[in-house]
């Protein structure tokens, strides 16, 4: 009788496992599909919206984007990958230019250093970004201080790309620059979405503080 049991209890639990399965991955499915389309309509607001819908698809996978502030956040964090990929190619080449290539090795040290600038500036916006989530801007003047220097610092690392790429003026140039230039284009794209996501955050964040 109790093996009798033990069977029916195992056969049971077969026949309701897939069923339990199937349920939380559509349910995970349904999320991710949430968050994309989200993700997707506040991109096409942005200068670069493909760009801006691939740098936020790894975040839309690992978690979910249904807020300003995390559009925001993510923007901010994509953009500082690019800026620290960017910086850590720049040194290796500059490294070797100054020896193999020294005519150029003075316009790349000077885009690294712009560079560098730009991956600090972001990390401040992004420690800044928190800061104000945590204190939640106990008051105006406080939340506009908070929202002031995100937007400074991210323009500030936005200016500093742009400053790179004027540097690599036409089309017409070695391999070396046209490469350097594409990926400092990119963090000076990510960085102007992410500020177009911070915009976006800072009137949301002044309408909810409005009586």
């Amino acid at each position: 009788m109790e093996a009798n049991n033990k069977l029916i209890l195992m056969l049971l639990i077969i026949s309701v496992l897939p069923h339990i399965i199937f349920s939380s991955a559509t349910s995970s499915s349904a999320k991710e599909y949430d968050t994309k389309a989200y993700v997707d309509s506040w991109c096409r607001t942005t200068l670069y919206p493909n760009l801006c819908v691939r740098s936020l698809s790894r975040y839309v996978r690992s978690r979910a984007m249904q807020n300003p502030r995390d559009l925001a956040r993510f923007a901010l964090k994509a953009s500082l990958y690019r800026a620290k990929y960017t910086k850590a190619f720049l040194l290796k080449e500059v490294a070797k230019l100054e020896t193999v290539k020294p005519q150029y090795y003075a316009l790349v040290q000077d885009c690294l250093t712009q560079i560098r600038d730009s991956v600090n500036q972001l990390s401040l916006a992004i420690a800044e970004l928190d800061r104000v989530n945590r204190r939640g801007g106990k008051s105006q003047v406080n939340l506009e201080w908070h929202i002031n220097n995100l937007q400074t610092w991210t323009s500030t690392a936005l200016t500093d790309a742009e400053t790179c790429v004027s540097q690599f003026p036409g089309r017409r140039m070695s391999k070396l620059k046209a490469t350097i230039k594409g990926k400092v284009k990119n963090v000076e794209e990510t960085t102007s979405n992410a500020l177009a996501f911070i915009e976006h955050y800072a009137a949301a964040r002044y309408r909810a503080r409005r009586p």
